[in-house]
């Protein structure tokens, strides 16, 4: 009875980058699924956290872990740079010309760990997803302790966050993804798990898109609205994914250019939906809005960016060989 659902989720795997960008266009689409869809928000980031740790080989990483160096650089990167690079634009044109929803928007951003799809991209772009693998799993790991102190130091007294609230509730959320992980893990072993990559992959791009209807929700009507704040918000949203791809790829000069590209990838692409589950109905209207346009580049980027990761691979296979 579920083959011709696992035939499906393995179609859809196989358009990962395709599959990715028209999902935020069918989010907006469907205006009408997405109020009724934005509970679902926390499921599907659940889902996301659950399905990367299924899939993480623990060979792989533990080979990281005993020559850590590159591990530990890529993730103090990929946990302080964004926040370093924001509170240094923050210095320069002060908190108070921001709107406060926009700004704790770009605070959650910044104290995100990446985005869990960037194993996935960097799967679907045909690079050595083992580094990036490791160091989604540990920031992923440490952001309920780490996120909410770079929210509360990027935002300032300008928003009133409760951190140990935010703390205990990533913690929860985390930790119940980890749970069912190891339990999945254990039940079907890590050799069915690697079969099912097509399937695998095929969940993630359908569960992208359920996440897409719900972040959607109210930005059609705020674009008709208020057209230069939904513009001036989506601007926000590419250029810090722009600078954070920039600053790793001309920065981090020791690692491989794909795994720069891939740091950098994740520098931008922040896994701002984990802070926002966590909020829950605490998330001003504001902020919510600058959370879903920041969607964007986390949808479009894979496939805008796919020939530049194509040249990157031929010239990497081509050094290889010689």
């Amino acid at each position: 009875m579920l083959a011709p659902f696992a035939s499906a989720l393995a179609l859809l795997g196989r358009y990962g980058t395709q599959g990715f960008a028209l999902s935020i266009f069918l989010g907006l689409a469907l205006p009408q699924f997405s109020a009724a869809a934005r509970p679902l928000l926390p499921v599907t980031i659940f889902c996301f956290t659950t399905v990367v740790f299924m899939r993480a080989d623990l060979g792989v990483i533990s080979g990281l872990v005993r020559r850590p160096a590159k591990l530990i650089a890529a993730c103090l990167w990929l946990m302080a740079a964004p926040a370093l690079l924001l509170g240094a634009v923050f210095l320069v044109i002060g908190r108070e010309a921001l709107d406060p929803g926009l700004l704790l928007g770009i605070a959650m951003l910044g104290a995100a760990p990446p985005i869990m799809s960037s194993p996935a991209v960097a799967i679907l772009y045909g690079f050595e997803p083992s580094l990036i693998i490791a160091s989604v799993i540990v920031t992923t790991v440490v952001s309920p302790l780490v996120a909410p102190v770079f929210v509360e130091w990027l935002a300032g007294a300008a928003v009133p966050l409760d951190r140990w609230q935010l703390t205990l509730r990533l913690l929860i959320f985390i930790g119940g993804g980890i749970a069912v992980a190891v339990a999945l893990r254990r039940w079907l072993g890590a050799a069915r798990i690697r079969e099912m990559k097509p399937n695998l992959d095929g969940f993630g791009v359908l569960m992208y898109f359920i996440f897409a209807i719900a972040a959607m929700d109210g930005v059609t009507d705020a674009a008709l609205a208020r057209p230069g704040q939904v513009a001036l918000f989506g601007a926000v949203a590419f250029l810090i994914s722009a600078i954070g791809l920039a600053s790793a790829c001309l920065l981090l000069w020791r690692f491989p250019v794909s795994e720069r590209f891939m740091i950098g990838y994740g520098t931008g692409q922040r896994n701002m939906g984990l802070l926002v589950a966590a909020l829950g109905a605490g998330v001003p209207p504001t902020t919510y809005l600058f959370f879903a346009l920041a969607q964007f580049p986390i949808y479009l980027l894979p496939w805008l960016l796919r020939g530049v990761a194509a040249r990157i691979r031929r010239r990497e296979e081509s050094a290889d060989s010689a």
